[in-house]
């Protein structure tokens, strides 16, 4: 199985570089983050035409996540259905052949000690909680999606001038390693311990031309998906040329 994790910012914006994508990878599972498009204007007609069926969670102008798969995505859900969603359409889940997949478009948080911080330590809790009550650790699962937050400092480009930053401060990291605790494992770091590479640099100065990038983007495994994993892959390529994304895809292989 091929599984691709990509923060697309816009698939309408987009859709041209994706097709491509899917037909230079051909991956069996895709998730999306920030496809920024109501349900009612997703491209479901053009992602059949490339072989993909689709499950999404969108809204107008923000957020919006994606599950584009080879075979119909089955037992599909939105959100925490915890009670206290509020609109926001950042998670979707669904089972693709023998795996449970979740996509998940983390907030980002704007500053530290702003209350869309505290609100991105509560979503993180919120999924952590989501796995205790609804999945199993002993089964095939993946986690993937723009996390919004970069693990260690090996995943930052210039740690001292992030530290304690959004993206990189201590109580973020730690939200994540709790998400992690529940039963999954980082599969880039899995496969190289002490690569430095990144999935997300900024548009601004010069951000990707001098390699100014965070790993914020991941790929998330129970261990019996880690036991069948073979390679992760960041695309540096799509992120080059006009009209790329911030962000590049991941890719992780399994056996």
């Amino acid at each position: 199985m091929k599984l691709v994790t990509w923060n697309v910012n816009s698939i309408r914006q987009r859709l041209e570089r994706l097709i491509a994508l899917l037909a230079r990878h051909a991956p069996d599972v895709v998730c999306l983050q920030e496809t920024k498009v109501t349900d009612a204007d997703f491209p479901v007609a053009a992602l059949r035409e490339a072989g993909y069926a689709t499950a999404f969670a969108g809204q107008k102008s923000y957020n919006g996540v994606a599950i584009l798969a080879r075979s119909e995505p089955a037992e599909v859900t939105c959100g925490f259905r915890d009670g206290a969603d509020d609109g926001q359409a950042r998670l979707i889940a669904a089972t693709v052949a023998d795996v449970r997949v979740i996509c998940a478009y983390v907030p980002n948080g704007q500053a530290v000690g702003t209350e869309k911080y505290a609100y991105k330590l509560e979503w993180l809790e919120r999924l952590r909680r989501m796995l205790e009550r609804e999945a199993d650790a002993s089964q095939p699962l993946a986690l993937a999606g723009d996390f919004n937050v970069a693990p260690a400092d090996a995943d930052v480009h210039d740690p001292e001038a992030w530290r304690g930053q959004v993206l990189c401060s201590e109580p973020e990291r730690a939200a994540l390693a709790r998400v992690l605790d529940w039963g999954l494992v980082d599969a880039f770091r899995a496969r190289y311990p002490e690569r430095v590479a990144f999935t997300w640099w900024d548009y601004r100065e010069l951000g990707f031309p001098k390699n100014r990038g965070l790993r914020i983007d991941h790929v998330l495994l129970s261990r019996p998906l880690i036991e069948r994993l073979e390679d992760v892959v960041i695309d540096r390529d799509e992120r080059k040329g006009k009209g790329a994304s911030d962000h590049a895809p991941v890719l992780a292989v399994l056996r």
